[in-house]
């Protein structure tokens, strides 16, 4: 007599969890060294510069709970007030600038032009180029003294050098500097994101307008400024956050032997980096950085709105 076997339902099913249940912990283990790198590394401090904005600690001694006390001190400290004011007038300088100027290159460098491919290498080659490099480049062009650009305006105008523009090194032309400075090596990098936002633009939009008798820019006002305004949108919110976050920029036009910016291009960023680590200031210090946070969050939070609303 043949013997048969039953199968338990119930052994298919733990097979089944035993076998989904390894599919899970392979899909885990490799998300874990970015997820561990990002809570060592970013959650655990955020959340210790949260505790640290309420409390008065030098590192050595022990800690003090001061409550808010921090925050009404930010709103009576003028160096705060001219880091934020530094801060806002670079960011309304440089986001219209670079979009304007990124915009203006993508829609050229689209057309069908000789060497449009070296083209576009050469304008997003200083976005990839040290920073260091290119800063030290930018400050002997715009020497006061022995800078082409004011010997060139010398040479026009007959302006006496002395009497022309100092630059970087004068506080009332600093942050036009700076401005400058940003939009040369960044717009390289949002043109090629232009760019892609105007392959997907459907060529027979342009074609029916053309046949409706509309000119070049009535083509560029009622065609492709509607078609890129989800890409114009992003390239807004990454410049408004990234011109919040400035630091390096300013450090390396500006900052002396001493490493020190003065009143007139001190920024939000720096003035975390000083109140930490040279005034040993660091619960006032992360009440600056949670400020911070609380700006980007909020203008994060306006492009999910617009995300959903360009999404629909």
């Amino acid at each position: 007599m043949r013997n048969e076997t039953t199968i338990n339902p119930k052994t298919i099913r733990k097979s089944r969890l035993s076998k989904k249940t390894r599919e899970h912990l392979i899909a885990y283990s490799f998300i874990a060294p970015n997820f561990i790198g990002f809570a060592l590394f970013t959650l655990v401090p955020m959340v210790f510069a949260f505790i640290l904005a309420f409390v008065k600690w030098d590192g050595a001694n022990p800690m003090e709970f001061t409550g808010v006390s921090h925050f009404i001190r930010l709103w009576k400290d003028p160096t705060f007030h001219k880091a934020l004011w530094n801060t806002i007038v670079y960011t309304v300088g440089v986001v219209p600038l670079t979009m304007v100027c990124a915009l203006g290159l993508a829609i050229l460098l689209n057309q069908k032009l000789f060497a449009r491919d070296f083209m576009r290498t050469v304008f997003f080659f200083p976005y990839v180029a040290s920073l260091v490099a290119v800063a030290a480049v930018w400050n002997f062009i715009f020497s006061p003294t022995m800078g082409p650009v004011n010997n060139l305006l010398h040479a026009l105008t007959g302006v006496p050098i002395e009497d022309l523009p100092r630059w970087a090194a004068d506080k009332d032309w600093a942050m036009f500097t700076v401005v400058l400075f940003t939009v040369w090596k960044n717009m390289g990098y949002y043109m090629v994101i232009y760019l892609a936002g105007l392959q997907g633009v459907n060529p027979e939009l342009y074609e029916a307008a053309e046949l409706d008798g509309a000119n070049a820019w009535q083509r560029f006002r009622n065609v492709t400024i509607p078609q890129l305004a989800p890409t114009s949108f992003f390239v807004l919110m990454i410049l408004i956050i990234n011109s919040f976050k400035v630091y390096d920029i300013f450090i390396n036009l500006f900052a002396g032997a001493d490493n020190q910016l003065n009143d007139a291009t001190r920024v939000l960023v720096y003035q975390i980096y000083n109140t930490a680590f040279r005034s040993l200031d660091y619960g006032y210090a992360s009440a600056i950085a949670i400020v911070l946070f609380l700006l980007v969050l909020g203008i994060t939070l306006i492009q999910f709105q617009g995300e959903k609303k360009y999404g629909q």
